[in-house]
């Protein structure tokens, strides 16, 4: 039999359609509960339905009056705080296309984004570094200024419309705008059950940043969306702090990276959250050892899943489908999936690459301005994850290793091509590689490999590389050696680079 998963199409999305209406379709009826609770250790600043709401359509109006038009692109350059969620919303709710940034950039790779981006105009807040522009500006005071005005009328419309562009690295090197529509949303729909198992009862916490798009769609918009309360840890929080502030605030679900679950754990030999249902992880591959730790601490089960920028999560472990021991999980009902090989689809127990059909509601409408690329990641029907997997009889997926050399740190792919052409002109390096390394069990952070007449000092090049790329891009040390890993065809070899790393301590 083919490793092809296919129980039927989804429900298609209702039109017309407005993304930000859809997640705050509950607030008329759920005007006093809350929807949001930004907590810290000394207290919580709470957001009702009716005030998010309001202050949603309200930043709406205010983009509008600021001489922006339905359609243009917004550049978002926010920090962690409850600005950038509303922003977000508002500016879908308008028409807008905003483009959430991670606050970590620097200036100059902004500047690179802005080039290709051609954006209408940027949201900043004054310590999120940005570029020098003559694009007009809207600050964070403007933008709470905005909150108080009349509510903007919903931009409905076709659900296959432009709603917003995230970036992700991509194999070719270069950060790509990857383009997605107001249905992206709907299909978010089939994670409820197929990872969540979320409901309007429940209260779920999720420990990154307001400016992270896995806390953007897992942390707020899914559990708005049903009518839930979110809570998000304030800024500064540290992670040994969070079984706490679950129990206090009552937390049923948890969500996290898996580097976050190692961190609590390594604080708490036992975790007592009497509410916590289960817990979900997602931005890299979770060990069993993390898995079979959190469990043992009290904490529950951990539910994994899998996605990308380009379609964010769709095999996924859930308490109704746990996924068997080593395997992801299994794809959600209403997804199509398939493991496929140079001619299509393998058979069942064979490896290849991941590959998810092209009418999910889920997957993006494509690059921004690059139709080439775009149509490089499909095989006829399929869109190509770049990932290998291997699918079983019950269509339990177990991942087995990436396609290409893409890194994780911390839950953000990185690619080493950007990495190395951001530090390959420091006077002093020949030729530089990077690849992300083992430093201790279940811990992975990227490494500089270089060669050069002499070792360099590695703070020089630490400060060169924190003017020139966000920090979860930079590397974590610097490396000389003699001459680069390659092929017979003289490729380098990224992964045999860690061959020059010392082998993890426990």
């Amino acid at each position: 039999m083919q490793a092809i998963f296919d129980d039927g199409a989804f429900a298609p999305c209702p039109t017309p359609f407005n993304l930000a209406a859809y997640v705050l379709a509950h607030a008329d009826r759920l005007a006093d509960k809350v929807a949001l609770s930004v907590v810290g250790l000394s207290g919580a600043e709470r957001w009702s339905y009716a005030r998010l709401q309001q202050a949603v359509r309200g930043t709406g109006t205010g983009l509008l009056q600021a001489g922006f038009t339905p359609g243009d692109k917004i550049l978002m350059r926010l920090g962690n705080t409850v600005d950038f969620p509303i922003a977000y919303l508002g500016a879908i709710a308008a028409g807008l296309v905003p483009v959430p940034t991670s606050s970590q950039l620097t200036a100059r790779e902004v500047g690179k984004m802005i080039d290709g981006l051609a954006p209408a105009g940027i949201l900043h807040d004054p310590a999120v570094a940005t570029a020098t522009t003559d694009l007009p500006v809207i600050t964070t005071d403007a933008l709470k200024a905005m909150r108080d005005l009349p509510p903007v009328d919903w931009a409905l419309g076709d659900p296959d419309r432009l709603a917003y562009l995230v970036y992700t690295s991509g194999t070719s090197g270069n950060a790509r705008a990857v383009m997605h529509a107001h249905r992206a949303i709907w299909a978010r729909r089939m994670m409820h059950d197929g990872w969540y198992e979320l409901s309007e009862d429940d209260r779920l916490m999720h420990a990154g940043a307001f400016n992270w798009t896995y806390t953007l769609g897992t942390g707020l918009m899914d559990p708005w969306s049903v009518g839930a309360t979110a809570l998000i840890p304030a800024e500064g929080v540290d992670p040994q702090a969070l079984p706490l502030l679950m129990k206090r605030h009552e937390a049923t679900i948890f969500a996290a990276a898996p580097g976050v679950y190692r961190k609590i754990l390594s604080h708490h030999e036992s975790i007592v959250l009497p509410k916590l249902r289960h817990g979900l992880t997602a931005g890299e591959k979770v060990s069993d050892q993390i898995r079979d730790d959190w469990r043992a601490a009290g904490g529950g089960e951990l539910y994994e899943a899998f996605g990308m920028s380009e379609c964010s999560t769709f095999i996924s472990g859930s308490p109704s489908h746990p996924a068997k021991p080593g395997a992801l999980g299994r794809p959600q009902t209403g997804r199509r999936v398939a493991i496929l090989g140079p001619d299509g689809p393998v058979g069942l127990d064979e490896e290849g690459v991941i590959a998810i059909h092209r009418d999910d509601p889920g997957l993006m409408l494509g690059y921004l301005g690059a139709e080439e690329e775009t149509q490089s990641r499909m095989q006829g029907d399929w869109f190509l994850t770049g990932d290998h997997g291997r699918m079983d009889a019950d269509h339990q997926i177990t991942y087995m290793a990436r396609a290409d050399d893409m890194m994780n740190a911390g839950g953000y792919r990185v690619s080493p091509l950007e990495v190395e052409a951001a530090l390959s002109d420091i006077p002093g390096i020949t030729e530089i590689g990077v690849t992300d390394c083992e430093v201790k069990k279940d811990a992975r952070l990227i490494i500089a490999f270089y060669t050069g007449p002499e070792a360099l000092d590695e703070a020089m090049l630490k400060q060169a590389a924190a003017e020139r790329l966000a920090r979860y891009k930079q590397p974590r040390a610097f490396v000389h050696i003699d001459q680069m890993p390659r092929n017979p065809n003289g490729k380098l070899l990224r992964r045999a680079l860690r061959d020059h790393w010392p082998a993890p301590t426990a």
